[in-house]
């Protein structure tokens, strides 16, 4: 990953909602490194991250087409640019095969490293299925392809409105959701890197839980405190019968990265290199929020979840 522009995330989240069509902003919710930094960081000049994607999840997935149609046609129109991509010389057209066709990775009018990525809301889970779902959008512009992911549907869970007009994913919706799609550590990378992509998704769980407890002993707060209750009722509304089974096996990757020490390491340099930027934290700082993410979020998720009826 080459090293990227430190950005001001109520600048950049400004930019994007000020772009966006007015009647389709409640149907963005923007999800990853953005979100987080905002949450935690706005209002200070001092903090900063580094990242190239801005993820926005088009919800609810009934209107999920149909607002990224319109999303997509009104910023090319302000001059938003595709991403250069060698794979994808441009979009698609209608009947396209899927594996054929670009997402909508738009960089703003003036040029930046970074870009606005769509994605889908998933449909109702299926335990089983493909994570991973792909449905061709048509624009005015040409065809793409609205990639969605089983877990972000915890994104849609209570998100956070800003003062832009657009929501955000809370913090332990986005933990929730990487620790469901990282049950292990696998020898995937990130393209480009020796970076495990496990590694970067669960190092973003401690991420968050660090900011959170940092912000919990700022404000004389709880937060971390009421995770494990949130990421319940998250699971049992949006799984319903597969909550008890997904809550159980929630903690497994981080328990895997927390034992394996290259790993974790890992984990922290690509954290310090986007969320945690502005603060360049150490393995052993991370390792004491880790211990105490997995006693008091894991293991009280796991009551909550061994308490429930099968």
């Amino acid at each position: 990953m080459n090293e990227l522009d430190l950005l001001s995330p109520s600048e950049v989240l400004e930019q994007v909602a000020k772009a966006l069509p007015v009647d389709v902003r409640d149907n963005l919710i923007v999800c990853g490194s953005l979100a987080a930094a905002y949450w935690f960081f706005a209002g200070d000049g001092s903090r900063a991250i580094r990242t190239k994607d801005i993820d926005g999840l088009c919800s609810p997935h009934a209107t999920a087409v149909a607002a990224a149609i319109e999303i997509t046609n009104q910023l090319l129109e302000a001059d938003w640019k595709p991403r250069q991509d060698s794979r994808f010389p441009g979009p698609g057209k209608p009947g396209d095969p899927i594996d054929g066709l670009p997402m909508v990775r738009l960089h703003p009018p003036e040029g930046s490293e970074w870009f606005l990525e769509l994605m889908g809301a998933p449909p109702p889970y299926v335990s089983g299925s493909e994570g991973k779902k792909h449905r061709p959008i048509d624009t005015a512009h040409g065809t793409f392809v609205l990639c969605s992911f089983d877990f972000l549907a915890l994104a849609e869970w209570g998100p956070l409105m800003t003062t832009f007009g657009v929501r955000l994913a809370r913090p332990e919706m986005m933990a929730l959701a990487n620790m469901l799609h990282h049950p292990s550590l696998s020898e995937t990378r990130i393209e480009g890197t020796i970076w495990k992509r496990s590694n970067k998704d669960l190092g973003r769980v401690l991420a968050l839980a660090h900011l959170t407890i940092e912000r919990d002993r700022r404000a004389e707060t709880d937060e971390l405190g009421e995770w494990a209750g949130r990421m319940w009722k998250a699971l049992q509304e949006k799984f319903g019968a597969d909550a008890r089974t997904l809550a159980l096996r929630a903690g497994n990757g981080i328990r895997a990265l927390m034992d394996s020490r290259a790993d974790l390491e890992q984990a922290v340099v690509i954290a310090n290199l986007g969320l945690l930027a502005s603060m360049d934290l150490g393995t052993p700082e991370i390792s004491a929020t880790g211990r105490r993410l997995v006693v008091e979020v894991i293991e009280e998720l796991e009551l909550l979840a061994q308490a429930a009826v099968p």
